[in-house]
């Protein structure tokens, strides 16, 4: 079933159970999204074109607003994820093409969940992730003294009123869009008497929960946001900067607004959700008479197999889900960068998915894409060997070692080349043999010969069995003549391993990460349901994995590509001097570049 609303500003359509929001007719948007391939990861925004840079083009034309400011306004209540790297980068991008400025105010109106540790946060994440808002730092607690005073304002207009109505009593006032909602009893107080009660609220002479501040507005409105919202609320809760020296507190669509216009900020950019909060932003600033600020909103980021919410990411850290806000299984920039994402790797990818005014599930794989094109651009090339399977060369001298020269990165001519020791006893990857081959399996088996990689063919001859039939050595002959990769025959070998010497290996613990929900679209997952949508493989620990010896000194966040497995970071938070821990940021297969040539055919 589909139906079709609309008024004057947005239209909703609405399939099945799902809603999703359509441009307005008359705001000619485009969208950023391509159905080519995305290019590389870049340091610099690419020159855009989309519906909020034309809006802010006409704006500026007109001589609406003779200069350009932006905001980012986090409430600091929780780690900021990829969701909020758009928004970021969306704000400092605009204001830095049009010779502007972008702020950074923290909107932190609810002192029971804001603490000073998420304000931190939020600002080294910003940081990391590439911006900086200079001396334009700012907090909407900083205006308390003028959010009141503007309220009063509205009370002594007759455009507020202070209510008696409790929480629940209000949401049953509201009502449904398709029904008027019912006026409250306090609705008609005079200005005086809601002037006098407003101030006692501020005194601290009433309970919690006792008064509420009312906007006087339209309680027939369909667009509920209208039917007199609530401004303020008595809350006796210590707050992370003012202390106790406020009890009551503004709501958010309260203090959003005006706290835009006092800081001058022309172009509010807001993510979808707000747009039918948009005519009370404009109704607070046209009733106040002040600088009226311009809301444009944009589509919320949507990743498959994750959730972006903070408040259900709060409940994955609080029950033990996750390892906290940096658990690299979460879109968190901690997450992120914990598993080894690089700042300009995700600006790419924000700046990829465009501007709509339509909700859209952007795949995983689009979001590796881009770390991957980076990180094989500029990752050193190791060798590592996960689940080790020893192999003995019969034939190569025993208590000799000899020093090989491999590539550093094949896609980089100045990286350079590294020795590795090479000796009698390695391993390879237990992956790598297979007694009963298949015809095109081209590496290790009874009789069949392999190069190893920058060294020598060999050939395996005898594979030892434990006494449950597990393979526990192999014995192998290598070719002397074969030494980087060519003999005196001039035969070539289908199949190139990866190895490291048994006796200059260095141990490793080693994790895997995966998806953490099994369900592409959590959107359509109730929120009690989380946990039967949980992988259970998201995260696989490693130990006793082999990596060559120079990555004993591996630093934290250093990024190398393990040969033929992927991509893997030094972990931040539980490496040691000398004892690395690596955390795959992704592997080798490129799915994303395989849809996008399926949607060009």
């Amino acid at each position: 079933m589909c139906s079709l609303t609309a008024n004057e500003s947005y239209r909703t359509l609405s399939v099945g159970q799902s809603w999703f929001i359509l441009a307005p007719e008359t705001a000619n948007f485009s969208s950023d999204v391509s159905t080519a391939s995305p290019s590389p990861a870049s340091d610099s925004a690419p020159e855009a074109s989309d519906f909020i840079r034309k809006a802010i083009r006409e704006d500026l034309a007109a001589g609406r607003y003779e200069r350009v400011q932006t905001r980012w306004p986090p409430e600091p209540n929780g780690y900021i994820g990829i969701g909020h790297a758009k928004a970021i980068t969306l704000n400092f991008d605009v204001a830095r093409e049009f010779g502007g400025f972008c702020s950074l105010r923290f909107d932190d109106t609810n002192p029971e969940r804001e603490k000073l540790e998420y304000v931190e946060s939020i600002k080294e994440d910003i940081r990391w992730l590439g911006f900086d808002w200079g001396e334009h730092e700012y907090y909407a607690s900083d205006y308390y003294e003028r959010l009141y005073e503007l309220a009063e304002q509205l009370v002594e207009q007759g455009d507020a009123y202070v209510d008696s109505l409790t929480a629940e009593q209000i949401s049953q006032h509201r009502g449904v869009p398709t029904r008027p909602g019912r006026e409250s009893p306090d609705r008609n107080r005079p200005p005086a008497d809601s002037l006098d009660l407003l101030r006692r609220m501020r005194a601290g002479e009433f309970a919690d929960g006792a008064w509420v501040l009312r906007a006087r507005i339209d309680m027939a409105s369909p667009n509920l946001n209208l039917r007199d919202p609530v401004m303020y609320r008595i809350r006796r809760a210590r707050h992370y900067r003012t202390g106790d020296a406020w009890c009551i507190y503004p709501m958010y669509d309260w203090a959003h607004g005006q706290s835009d216009s006092i800081e001058g900020v022309t172009h509010s950019l807001c993510s979808l959700e707000f747009e039918n909060n948009r005519p009370l932003y404009d109704w607070y600033l046209d009733k106040l008479g002040i600088f009226h600020s311009r809301q444009i909103e944009f589509n919320h980021l949507n990743v498959g197999f994750a959730v972006l919410h903070k408040r259900i990411l709060r409940r994955l850290v609080a029950d033990g889900t996750v390892r906290g806000w940096d658990d690299p299984r979460l879109l968190t920039l901690r997450g992120l960068r914990r598993r080894g994402y690089t700042p300009s790797a995700i600006r790419a990818f924000v700046r990829s998915v465009g501007l709509t005014k339509t909700t859209v599930l952007i795949s995983y794989a689009q979001l590796e894409y881009y770390l991957r094109e980076e990180l094989n651009r500029t990752a050193t090339r190791v060798m590592a060997v996960l689940d080790p399977l020893p192999v003995v060369i019969t034939n190569y001298p025993e208590g000799r070692t000899e020093q090989v020269e491999v590539e550093n990165n094949p896609e980089d001519p100045d990286a350079g080349t590294r020795k590795l020791p090479f000796s009698r006893e390695l391993y390879v990857e237990r992956s790598d043999f297979l007694e009963q081959a298949p015809r095109r399996f081209f590496r290790l088996s009874p009789g069949r010969e392999v190069r190893l990689k920058g060294a020598y063919y060999i050939t395996c001859d005898e594979a030892v069995k434990d006494g449950d039939g597990r393979v526990t050595q192999l014995r192998c002959s290598y070719d002397p003549a074969s030494r980087g990769g060519g003999t005196a025959d001039g035969r070539r070998v289908r199949g190139t391993l990866h190895w490291v010497s048994a006796a200059h290996a260095h141990n490793a613990e080693v994790r895997l990460y995966d998806h953490l929900f099994t369900t592409e679209n959590m959107n359509e997952v109730e929120h009690e349901d989380l946990a039967a949508h949980l992988n259970p493989r998201s995260e696989v620990v490693l130990t006793g994995c082999k990596v060559e010896p120079g990555l004993a000194a591996a630093r934290p966040e250093q990024i190398f590509q393990f040969l033929r497995h992927g991509y893997f970071v030094v972990d931040n938070r539980d490496s040691r001097p000398g004892a690395p821990v690596f955390n795959r940021s992704v592997g080798l297969r490129d799915t994303w570049a395989k849809v996008q040539r399926a949607g060009r055919r």
